[in-house]
């Protein structure tokens, strides 16, 4: 599914495949910095209930910060999604889905919590029907940017696989106590790093596992690794994370969880990708 059959369907996905890199590349600052620290600024306002009901925790607003955060990641991998792809990712939605539905009914593997906001629509009335949209991308940031940072050792599947599986376990040290801090969700009872218990990284060290195995059974690895190295924005989609919810542990003085977030700044410079240069051509007016 690289390209269609006919000439004029590869014409038709080549056009839109530029345009839409086009649209990325004019617009990095805005999607990779802008959105994440507006995101940052209105969900602790909503947490300290400094905004309107209308605005606070608006399930809409966050979706659609949402989606313009994941453009880059999204646009830079199309190129690589054929049908091996499709079926792969659709085997991790389901599954997905599958163990958050676990993990609400039965407090395993992550322990007990409790959705604090509706993410948009609920499947079943208990978690967020957009869950793909919030967990598939952290598992594709986290393998691409072990790809990047590992270079040749990432031939070696046990180095790829651990590094990849220690990155997302990382992405949550990260998210859950910010997410916690803004009552996104809450783990009864609290635990001790910042209210998320250890039983919760016990989850996503399984949870991530699989997801990170299905990811690096999802495409050829070699095609994938020379997109990633050409297609100069696919990991801006960490950058925003690590921006949101990197701001959100530092407001709130969650100093490790922020330490672990400027791991991820390091590991995103390693990529030779993110430096002055970048700015001059992302920021209009820096020269």
């Amino acid at each position: 599914m690289d390209s269609f059959s006919t000439g004029s369907h590869d014409w038709t996905r080549a056009t839109v495949q530029r345009r839409l890199e086009t649209i990325v590349r004019e617009n990095r600052f805005t999607i990779a910095v802008v959105f994440p620290i507006v995101g940052a600024v209105t969900l602790v306002a909503s947490a300290e209930g400094l905004l309107p009901d209308p605005l606070s925790y608006n399930p809409f607003l966050i979706l659609f910060g949402t989606l313009v955060m994941r453009s880059p990641l999204v646009v830079g991998l199309l190129p690589r999604i054929d049908r091996r792809a499709l079926g792969v990712l659709g085997a991790l939605t389901a599954f997905t889905y599958a163990i958050e539905i676990v993990g609400v009914r039965t407090d395993w593997p992550y322990g007990a919590f409790e959705y604090g906001i509706r993410l948009g629509p609920m499947l079943f009335g208990e978690i967020p029907l957009a869950l793909p949209l919030f967990f598939v991308p952290l598992v594709l940031n986290a393998y691409l940017l072990t790809l990047l940072v590992l270079r040749e050792w990432a031939e070696n599947p046990v180095v790829r696989l651990a590094t990849a599986i220690a990155a997302i376990v990382g992405i949550d040290l990260v998210l859950d106590p910010a997410a916690v801090a803004i009552g996104f969700w809450a783990f009864l009872p609290p635990g001790g790093y910042y209210g998320v218990p250890v039983s919760n990284y016990v989850g996503w060290l399984i949870s991530g596992s699989v997801a990170v195995v299905l990811v690096d059974l999802a495409f050829d690895r070699a095609a994938l690794r020379e997109r990633v190295r050409a297609c100069e924005f696919v990991l801006d989609d960490l950058v925003s994370f690590v921006l949101l919810w990197g701001s959100i542990n530092v407001l709130y003085g969650n100093w490790l969880a922020a330490g672990v977030a400027g791991l991820f700044c390091l590991g995103l410079l390693r990529t030779d990708r993110y430096d002055r240069d970048l700015l001059r051509t992302a920021l209009p007016g820096v020269g």
